[in-house]
């Protein structure tokens, strides 16, 4: 292990410092590196170019910010040990592990009906074992099993390190400076209250900020629909090529790929066959896109109009509203489509789909973001928010959405 304090340069922060030489041995790690290969925001690139950050990048700077926050919380006397410190260090920079390729885009769909958190867990474990259960006490926080809730609540919360840092780099990235947030601010403010994780009394506009921040750049970025068309038709393609090979037919595919798109690999699968993990350790946005080159000269029309879609930036039109789409419209489409392309109806919902999505700035329901009184009182932000109705912003905004190939018009 290294005997000094590791050094990275990182566009947000600076220079960020790796305290611990079993961090950056988890760092080093392959199943670590292979975040360098995932990009952060899947394929927001294709709308705003300077999306190109990866999970490496957000992982090391959620790591660094838990840092600035232990070292704040002890400063006012919270007695967070070295060994505590360097367990939750640990969680939060492993949190996002378990990503497959372009982050959220596959999520459940390449490993069904699985989420990344718990790809995440399947890694910690494994990890535990290669150093011998020296990852007990980070996997507990993680899972937010450990005693000392504040640091679960930094790992796992609706305040913590994750979401500080990626509204920040985000934000830095895209070029939307609506989501520009005082994380370094919060910090400084964050207390404990009953051994829950509070924000002082001064913090509460920094936290107004925070949640407006979230949730311009959830519909402005994250939900932005021509991402929200993009992302749907790399699903579209990943349904369409399983259901090929279902269907007796060879395409091309890396090794790791295939199993995946051969097998429908649920959770329980992972802790029975070893082989899985490596597997899914071998997938990242490169062999994804490799395919996707492959798959633009296929001989089915689908599979090739989706990939070349995707690769060549030929994006569906999208319509999203606040209303149902009109089945008469999506039948419309659908009938286009199908003498257009010479495809049969069924084919045709690859190409014209529709589904909705949601989205809520706060949730009123998780553990709260609470502020604290200088009388002692402990109010919840949506409560004691004087500028702004948080409340309005915890209510789930739905839109509906429509997606077709622009040559159809």
């Amino acid at each position: 292990m290294p005997d000094k304090p590791i050094i990275f340069n990182d566009p947000v922060y600076g220079f960020v410092k790796i305290p611990f030489g079993r961090v950056f041995e988890l760092i080093d790690h392959r199943y670590f590196q292979r975040l360098r290969r995932i990009k952060q925001l899947g394929l927001t690139y294709l709308v705003f170019p300077g999306a190109l950050h990866t999970r490496f990048q957000h992982a090391i700077g959620a790591a660094h910010l838990m840092g600035e926050a232990i070292e704040s919380l002890n400063s006012k006397g919270e007695g967070i040990t070295q060994e505590e410190s360097e367990a939750a260090i640990i969680a939060i920079l492993l949190h996002d592990i378990g990503h497959g390729p372009f982050s959220h885009a596959l999520e459940s769909t390449l490993v069904r009906n699985v989420n990344h958190e718990e790809i995440s867990t399947l890694f910690i474990k494994e990890l535990n074992e290669i150093y011998s259960g020296e990852l007990e006490m980070a996997m507990s926080i993680f899972k937010g099993k450990y005693s000392k809730k504040i640091l679960n609540q930094l790992v796992c919360g609706q305040l913590d390190m994750d979401r500080l840092d990626y509204l920040s780099r985000d934000s830095f990235f895209t070029g939307v400076p609506e989501g520009t947030i005082g994380s370094e601010r919060i910090i400084k403010l964050l207390a404990t209250h009953n051994d829950e994780l509070v924000v002082e009394e001064k913090g509460i506009y920094s936290i107004e900020n925070f949640i407006i921040s979230r949730r311009l750049m959830y519909w402005g970025v994250y939900l932005h629909k021509t991402v929200t068309s993009a992302e749907n038709m790399l699903v579209n393609i990943f349904k369409r090529a399983r259901e090929l090979i279902k269907n007796g037919e060879k395409i091309f595919a890396t090794e790791a790929l295939l199993y995946f798109l051969q097998n429908e690999v649920k959770l329980s699968d992972f802790s029975d066959n070893k082989l899985i993990i490596n597997y899914y350790a071998s997938l990242d946005d490169y062999n994804i896109l490799t395919c996707l080159q492959e798959w633009m000269n296929s001989s089915d029309v689908v599979l090739s109009r989706l990939s070349t879609g995707i690769v060549e930036r030929q994006l569906f039109k999208i319509t999203m509203q606040k209303d149902p789409i009109d089945q008469d419209l999506i039948s419309d489409y659908r009938e286009k489509v199908i003498s257009k392309f010479n495809i049969s109806e069924k084919e045709a919902e690859y190409l014209v789909f529709n589904d909705t999505t949601e989205n809520s700035a706060y949730d009123p329901i998780e553990p709260k973001i609470n502020i604290l009184f200088k009388n002692g009182n402990v109010v919840d932000i949506a409560e004691a928010s004087d500028q702004l109705n948080i409340s309005v912003l915890s209510k789930p905004v739905k839109k509906y959405y429509l997606c077709y190939p622009k040559e159809i018009l």
